[in-house]
């Protein structure tokens, strides 16, 4: 029997994660599930390894007395032991809930106290406290259980277990309850919840979206198939485990395909952790890309003048001709003789040093990512692709095929999904990765998917003639007219800006007003290495963004944007008149962004009214202060008086007579 047809029949009844661990043990038993990096030496489970201490924590569960259909929070940094207790918990019937493991203990306690959570797998004393101290208003909450037990030995252990020690537990327990676990794990259908996960609450709270059996499998099924994803494929899990992408690459197509789940030994690691790995299938948003091409760049400015003189010319040689190789276009004999010499001296170490040198597919999603980034990676060889999802899709809504990648656009609908525009312009689409509903929100559901399972995305776009191609203007929230009725698309423009290293974040205003204005984000590690090469001394964020240097720089890039878009009919309204170069960076902390780093419009508008003002009514400066949110959770306020500067915007109609 082929490979194909004995898998397809060791798939059909496979309706849960449980059920496909159980395949993965008989199919790749000695193969590699989960890597983790501690103390500097990768630690590894194989599939065989993994079921027997997701069996023990399912035992230990079922001792401490969970029900079908209890809840159970999962908070801390990506471990192999957090992926398998989300499976242990689906084994017992209930449902698993990750959290952001940087949320403060009060939007813990909202999460916590919508979705009624018995349970809470922590990682630390850290997690732990922060679950205490709103425990209180948790009356549904019954037990903690921690990993690292560092710092915990006297703390109250009456609702406090130890991860390991809970796994010995459900091992002695095995003969008393084994016939338990296995008629839970029996009874999970495929319409039984997988997940829940809470959306990023750009526009208010978040909300939880169940998952089901059914949305997950069929999804990460069809995604792996479309990209021929194989047990072979090493991925790094790194991402919140609390966002759907890394719930569908690190759980979903890690059990479907049976790759192995790479955990890095911390943040401060992770480079480090990526070139060891050396991950064949790779997933990062656009503030990750933005993150590491700064980094180059700011390495290529140390760098000696023959070196800088190289990477400049087979980089320029790598965006004209890299991304035609990659979707196997004819590329001429010397073109290719000249990609092959940079190769061998800028593309190849510079992949070894990113940790792409094995990548054979690689994704970006979450927002749009600027043009002049997606192309920078292409043209080093690097297959990366744009896909389009959201939590209430199971991820997958596009993508894009190999040999038919581009910038502007976010692919073709993935398998099993239709996708159609309604009059206003707004996406929708329909799938077998459909949520199931909003949990406790009838009303959200009802006014988000209809009775034919069609969901509105909230996105504008439009789908191309003759390729298929999706494309995405905006949010349509966001998607508004100038006073002059010229197009407002502020995440273009946005988008745009934060592909100079200097720029960390953008927020452009301009909604039915008669120009377009914007607060920049210095990156503080690029900015602060041009500082230190100048030998300009700066004590603090605020005092270096606001160093006339500085806007000057930032000034040049606003106005290379405006002559890019005034090239653009439909977006040369959105050029920027005026901006002003905020004194603090934007923060999750304080309310201004999610935690996956999207800007929340809103909150920003309100918060900084004064400023925003300030920008139309034609000051030169404006006083302000601010209130912040410390690492500790303490609140404090900091004041600062901006300079507001003015940029030159291009002439429409000479950018049209030049073309």
């Amino acid at each position: 029997m082929s490979e194909t047809k004995s898998r397809s029949v060791r798939d059909k009844d496979v309706h849960s994660l449980p059920a496909l661990l159980a395949r993965n043990v008989a199919q790749f038993g000695d193969k590699a599930a989960y890597r983790e990096k501690q103390f500097g030496i990768w630690q590894s489970w194989t599939w065989r390894e993994a079921a027997e201490d997701i069996e023990a924590l399912a035992l230990g569960l079922l001792i401490k007395g969970i029900n079908p259909g209890d809840h159970v929070a999962i908070i801390g940094q990506n471990r192999p032991h957090f992926y398998m207790t989300m499976v242990a918990v689906q084994s017992v019937g209930a449902v698993p809930v990750p959290v952001y493991q940087d949320a403060v203990a009060e939007e813990i306690a909202y999460v916590l106290d919508h979705c009624g959570a018995r349970f809470a797998v922590v990682e630390d004393q850290e997690q732990v406290d922060k679950v205490i101290e709103v425990k209180d208003r948790l009356p549904a909450i019954d037990h903690i259980i921690y990993v690292a037990p560092r710092g915990l030995r006297k703390y109250d252990h009456s609702a406090l277990s130890q991860f390991d020690v809970l796994q010995e537990e459900g091992r002695a327990a095995r003969a008393e309850l084994q016939s338990e676990l296995d008629a839970r794990r029996d009874a999970l259908g495929y319409d039984d919840t997988c997940v829940m996960l809470y959306t990023s609450g750009t526009t208010g709270r978040p909300k939880g979206v169940v998952l089901s059996n059914r949305n997950i499998i069929e999804t990460s099924k069809a995604s792996a198939e479309f990209d021929h994803l194989k047990s072979d494929e090493d991925i790094l899990a790194y991402l919140p485990m609390a966002w759907v992408g890394d719930f569908i690459f690190s759980v979903g197509q890690a059990y479907w395909a049976g790759f192995c789940v790479n955990c890095p030994e911390s943040t401060d690691t992770l480079s480090t952790d990526l070139r060891e790995i050396g991950p064949t299938y790779y997933f990062a948003p656009p503030r990750v890309f933005e993150g590491q091409l700064t980094q180059v760049m700011i390495r290529m400015e140390d760098a000696g003048r023959l070196k800088q003189w190289l990477f400049r010319k087979f980089m320029d040689h790598a965006r004209s001709v890299g991304p035609a190789m990659l979707d196997g276009a004819d590329v001429g004999t010397w073109d290719r003789l000249k990609y092959k010499l940079g190769e061998l001296f800028v593309y190849g170490p510079l992949k070894n040093t990113l940790g792409f040198s094995k990548v054979r597919v690689g994704y970006t999603a979450g927002e749009a990512i600027g043009p002049e980034i997606f192309d920078f990676y292409r043209g080093l060889g690097i297959n990366l692709k744009q896909l389009y999802g959201q939590t209430e899709a199971s991820v997958f809504i596009t993508q894009q095929p190999d040999n038919e990648v581009r910038s502007d656009t976010v692919g073709i609908p993935s398998p099993g999904v239709e996708v159609k525009i309604a009059d206003s312009g707004e996406v929708y689409y329909r799938s077998p990765g459909v949520f199931v509903e909003y949990y406790k929100n009838a009303e959200s559901t009802a006014s988000t998917k209809d009775a034919e399972g069609w969901v509105a995305t909230g996105d504008a776009g439009f789908i191309e003639e003759g390729t298929g191609h999706l494309k995405i203007i905006d949010r349509a929230k966001d998607v508004g007219k100038t006073a002059s009725g010229a197009l407002f698309a502020p995440k273009y423009v946005e988008n745009k800006l934060k592909f100079f290293p200097n720029i960390l974040e953008a927020v452009v205003f301009g909604a039915d007003r008669e120009m377009c204005t914007a607060f920049i984000n210095i990156d503080l590690t690029a900015v602060g290495n041009w500082a230190e090469r100048n030998n300009i001394a700066y004590a603090s964020y605020q005092e270096l963004a606001g160093h006339p240097d500085v806007l000057a720089t930032i000034q040049s890039h606003i106005e290379e944007v405006n002559t890019s878009l005034a090239s653009d009919a439909m977006l040369s309204g959105c050029q920027i008149h005026r901006f002003l170069v905020l004194h603090k960076e934007l923060d999750a902390d304080d309310g201004e962004l999610t935690r996956t780093r999207k800007v929340r419009r809103a909150p920003i508008e309100e918060k900084y009214a004064d400023l925003i003002a300030a920008l139309y009514d034609g000051s030169d400066s404006v006083s302000t202060e601010t209130e912040v949110t410390y690492e500790d959770g303490r609140k404090g306020s900091i004041k600062a008086t901006l300079k507001i500067c003015d940029a030159k915007v291009a002439d429409v109609k000479m950018m049209e007579a030049a073309e």
